[in-house]
């Protein structure tokens, strides 16, 4: 492969060597999948459709080291990571992860780890895919929603409905989560959409990843912004979640994503500390970089390459190593235990 070849060439000759080390100074990849769709959806933006993911696992496959996420946890605390070490994860809990990418995990023989917000299995809608299929089948040029107070929008190409669509995530998704439940109530409202069956997984399908071997993670119970919702509120959806999960696969659930994942924005130093206290043994963000052995195990960095060409993406993944990793700091983690009152 002469142009990766040739472009690795032009990295430094440190940063090579950490990439093929191993033991102490290696590092540890974390990609983040949400949706592997039939094929890419031009609104959303959502180019994961089977054939990308399969072109970026077989490229894993074949460069990088894929652990289960449990070992990768241990040899990071032990500080015995492989070289190009890689875990892969997913978030929310589609019913595409069941359908389509675990049958090309399968194929290539690859773990992953699937972090499910328990409250939609068995027929659940997030809220921001009712938004999309709102947006999605609206009509006309202009998409009015001043009566709702959310501004007109132009939707009569493909980019402008794209970008509508945007704008409504982002104005809609810091809500706290009865208010965010009442506006989009109200969009139905205005124009009656009938939902997609099966958006999320359902209890056969989550059980189903189970005894494939893939991990099971928590991602709360309905998806809140926790560093927008009180602390108990907090506590219960990361609670009741992890509870959820354990009664239907019948087994611990011992690994925590943040949704969405921004340190210091969508969740908070108690947070971090409050997992540990729960009884997860590692939480992870959506702050791109590597994990090494100085990382925060309940703050580890996960990022997304979109890549198709094989080239590109494995140079994305080198890059990625070499990210500085930024997250809140937990420094006062027993003030802040002790001045949090857990149930």
């Amino acid at each position: 492969m002469p142009d990766l070849l040739d472009r690795l060439g032009a990295i430094p000759a440190n940063m090579l060597a950490s990439l093929l080390t191993s033991g102490r100074r290696a590092r540890l990849s974390i990609l983040i999948y949400h949706r592997v769709l039939e094929k890419p959806d031009s609104l959303t933006g959502d180019q994961c459709d089977k054939k990308f993911f399969e072109v970026q696992i077989r490229t894993l496959s074949r460069y990088f080291n894929i652990l289960p996420m449990s070992e990768a946890i241990q040899r990071l605390k032990e500080k015995n990571l492989p070289s190009k070490a890689v875990c892969i994860t997913f978030d929310d809990g589609y019913a595409d992860n069941a359908e389509n990418a675990l049958p090309i995990l399968q194929k290539y023989g690859v773990p992953a780890t699937f972090f499910i917000a328990a409250g939609f299995i068995d027929n659940g809608v997030m809220w921001n895919d009712k938004v999309i299929e709102f947006v999605r089948h609206a009509t006309g040029y202009c998409l009015d929603l001043s009566a709702v107070g959310l501004g007109k929008y132009d939707i009569e190409s493909p980019e402008q409905r794209h970008q509508a669509l945007l704008s409504l995530i982002n104005k809609i998704k810091y809500m706290p989560l009865d208010e965010r439940h009442a506006l989009i109530e109200q969009l139905y409202q205005l124009r009656p959409i009938t939902l997609p069956a099966n958006i999320m997984m359902t209890t056969d399908q989550l059980r189903r990843l189970h005894r494939a071997g893939m991990e099971i993670g928590g991602h709360t119970l309905n998806h809140p912004i926790l560093a927008r919702i009180e602390y108990k509120t907090a506590y219960d959806e990361i609670v009741n979640g992890k509870s959820k999960l354990e009664s239907i696969i019948q087994a611990p659930v011992r690994f925590f994503a943040y949704p969405n994942g921004k340190p210091g924005q969508d969740y908070l130093p108690e947070h971090v500390t409050l997992l540990s206290k729960i009884g997860f043994e590692a939480a992870f963000v959506t702050t791109p970089g590597a994990a090494n052995d100085k990382s925060d195990i309940y703050q580890l960095p996960r990022f997304t390459p979109w890549d198709t060409n094989r080239t590109r993406f494995i140079l994305r993944m080198t890059r990625n190593l070499f990210t500085a990793v930024n997250t809140v700091s937990v420094s006062d983690t027993n003030r802040i235990a002790h001045s949090c009152n857990l149930p």
